[in-house]
């Protein structure tokens, strides 16, 4: 993995100073290399990691297996890209195994989530079936931990 890669995505927060520091480059070599790779798509972009249980909002998160039709001419692409249009769609992937696509949905509270799913989700054309998951607790997300317990770094035995 690219130096500066692995920096953005460990901590994205860094300056591009620190970051020179960090690579034994200039800072407008830095600058340059991450322009490039926002440039080139590859730096999509970035979003905090936020622990909503500890804001008091309200804020439900849902993982959804799909189990679609590819359509003749677009495969997955066609109901893929009508999926993500929705605001309530954090996430979309297509997978192997027993569901075709995985939706990632946030809502206010289950009903949202549940009432999405039946109004808006299973309704599309190509929709065989749904399975929802509820997420119920969040201990890590994206490498990052969520939980407040002292980490013992020492590693086991």
């Amino acid at each position: 993995m690219d130096k500066t890669l692995k920096l953005l995505s460990e901590n994205a927060r860094l300056t591009t100073e620190q970051m020179a520091v960090m690579l034994n480059m200039t800072d407008a070599e830095v600058e340059a290399a991450i322009a490039k790779l926002e440039k080139d798509g590859v730096v999509r972009g970035y979003k905090p990691l936020i622990d909503w249980e500890k804001t008091g909002e309200e804020l439900v998160t849902a993982i959804i297996e799909l189990n679609v039709a590819p359509s003749k001419d677009e495969g997955f692409d066609g109901i893929a890209k009508t999926i993500m249009s929705f605001d309530e769609v954090e996430g979309l992937s297509l997978m192997s195994g027993g569901h075709d696509l995985m939706v990632t949905v946030n809502g206010r509270s289950f009903k949202d989530v549940a009432m999405f799913v039946a109004k808006r989700l299973s309704p599309l054309p190509g929709v065989l079936g749904t399975a929802t998951h509820f997420v119920l607790k969040k201990y890590k997300e994206r490498g990052v931990l969520f939980t407040d317990e002292e980490q013992d770094e020492r590693g086991g035995v």
